[in-house]
């Protein structure tokens, strides 16, 4: 595929800046999108110049109709009744939508994923799949629409509390990671020795990233040696080990940048760097942001 472009939850604004049809019973900030009733062949004319790579993860559910898009380079076709997840860099072209084609998606940062799920990461979402779709049952997809629902009604009110808007994106990620359990049972049994070990390792970082940098540690965890765990963590994600940790890291140093009044210097001590500045430079490499103007970001 060629011509690959971004297609970020800020250029995902910018679009229902453009079209005010967009905005009725859609929820959209700088880190959540909610859309109970997207126009679908709207949204499909932004995939009309080729593939788009999905800077964000994405769960879509199919409510009617049908659509035969390609999915990380493989053909596909959905139809109602089944959900879709796509991870974080999933490319997507949508070639075919029906006429009456209606759907729900979610999708949310990093930042926003790691506030809602804690350590704690459902299985599902660990990084270990780039994408999964399942067929619902009439009461699984019932389901989840309340679930998805009652998460825009939630976030709809003018006042409406971060912590409850965080609960109910876990509760409904755990649900997701639970029908992809169920419908998948199979294929987990038949993982691979190299599968499970990316898994302890993704288990790992989250739960270590703050404070363990190095390839080092995690290899020993795993009774690893750190070149074979960073070449098999790349044959199985397609990404680097040590890109997995700073991710991590990242996202964490986000979180407390812009969750908390914590100084710089309080978040460097906690995440076990030597001293601010080397976190500041660690910060801006890999963001392109100062510390200081992340945080003043609205």
């Amino acid at each position: 595929m060629d011509g690959l472009h971004q297609f970020s939850l800020s250029q995902i604004k910018e679009l229902f800046d453009r079209h005010d049809e967009l905005r009725a019973n859609n929820y959209l900030s700088q880190n959540l999108v909610i859309a109970r009733h997207p126009n679908v062949n709207l949204i499909k004319s932004q995939f009309d110049n080729g593939p788009l790579i999905m800077q964000e993860m994405r769960i879509l559910i199919i409510k009617q109709g049908w659509t035969a898009p390609i999915v990380n380079l493989v053909p596909q076709r959905f139809e109602a009744g089944d959900l879709v997840f796509l991870g974080v860099n999933g490319i997507a072209q949508i070639s075919e939508v029906s006429d009456d084609a209606r759907a729900i998606a979610i999708s949310f940062s990093d930042e926003l994923f790691s506030l809602a799920v804690g350590n704690h990461i459902p299985y599902a979402f660990d990084g270990h799949l780039r994408d999964f779709h399942i067929r619902l049952t009439p009461q699984e997809l019932d389901y989840a629409d309340r679930l998805h629902e009652l998460l825009y009604i939630h976030t709809s009110e003018e006042n409406h509390s971060p912590q409850v808007t965080l609960q109910l994106i876990s509760s409904f990620l755990w649900y997701v990671d639970h029908l992809w359990n169920r419908h998948e049972n199979e294929s987990r049994r038949s993982l691979t020795r190299e599968q499970r070990l990316f898994t302890d390792f993704i288990q790992l970082v989250s739960q270590y990233a703050p404070l363990q940098h190095h390839l080092e540690f995690y290899a020993e965890r795993l009774c690893l040696s750190p070149r074979y765990m960073s070449t098999l963590v790349k044959q199985v994600s397609g990404k680097a080990a040590k890109q997995w940790i700073d991710d991590a890291m990242i996202t964490r140093a986000k979180v407390a940048l812009r969750h908390s009044d914590k100084t710089v210097a309080e978040i460097a001590e906690e995440m076990n760097f030597p001293n601010p500045s080397f976190f500041c430079k660690y910060f801006k490499r890999l963001t392109g942001l100062t510390t200081q103007s992340y945080r003043g970001r609205q």
